[in-house]
């Protein structure tokens, strides 16, 4: 018996590039897996109206491991009948939802699709996602703005939430707290007082305060600095490399929700 797709259809809203940044990080941090993977299939979960950020993650996955295929799942059948035209090699379009209509995938990734879900739902998803993973498989969740400046994901393995990376286009940004607007539904409801991940970004404010005299050599280099100085204090998993590309990734054991 056919069994009706978990979840409920987005807005659909994309844009070409959008996630550019979520997808130049998984290309740089998950890259090695992809390659040791004996079957490299990556899911974008719900891609909305248009199949752009379908194709576009197979371009940049492939540039890491070849013979990486895409598999676009959404919850919308009209969705789905739009975007096979642009069926290629490695490339295919799916009907589904939560429950993935695959199986073993190296990556998943869910971008700007638990935003309209409550905050009590989402480790349900997580769990329900994560159980899609082959071993050493990455689960990529997290939000963006509509032309991808600001954008925060959490990256989970098969055994749960491993980071949350913060990432924005630096010559855009005035403070690093501006980007909670763009924090996934598991946070977004927590930059309180009393919470992690206020503290982290309160933290991160000042520091970027504190380098403001490296202004005059571009916000780079004022990023660098104030990434550099927050990580006496709380546990950063990248270094210069990533900071370089307007990055900051922080262990989610260090942000995890104190309450409720």
């Amino acid at each position: 018996m056919h069994q009706r797709p978990i979840g409920t259809a987005t807005r659909g809203t994309t844009n070409p590039n959008r996630l550019r940044r979520m997808d130049r990080w998984i290309a740089a941090t998950h890259g090695p897996a992809l390659r040791r993977s004996d079957s490299p299939v990556a899911v974008d979960l719900g891609y909305g109206a248009a199949p752009w950020t379908a194709v576009e993650l197979l371009e940049r996955l492939r540039a890491a491991e070849p013979r990486t295929a895409v598999v676009g799942v959404e919850i919308d059948p009209a969705r789905v009948a739009a975007a096979q035209p642009y069926e290629r090699e490695g490339l295919t379009f799916v009907h589904g939802g939560f429950e993935i209509p695959t199986t073993g995938q190296a990556l998943i990734r869910a971008a700007n699709v638990l935003r309209q879900y409550d905050e009590g739902e989402v480790t349900a998803v997580w769990e329900r996602l994560c159980a899609r993973l082959a071993p050493g498989g990455l689960l990529v969740e997290g939000t963006c703005d509509e032309i991808g400046r600001r954008h925060v994901w959490v990256a989970l393995g098969p055994e749960g939430p491993r980071t949350v990376t913060f990432a924005t286009r630096l010559g855009s940004l005035q403070r690093p707290s501006d980007l909670a607007e763009r924090l996934p539904k598991a946070l977004i409801h927590r930059n309180v007082p009393g919470e992690p991940v206020h503290a982290f970004l309160r933290d991160l404010d000042r520091a970027w305060a504190t380098a403001s005299p490296y202004a005059s050599l571009g916000a780079r280099q004022r990023w660098i600095a104030a990434a550099r100085a927050v990580s006496a204090d709380w546990p950063l998993t990248d270094g210069v490399r990533r900071w370089r590309q307007g990055e900051i990734t922080v262990r989610w054991s260090a942000l995890r929700p104190a309450t409720g």
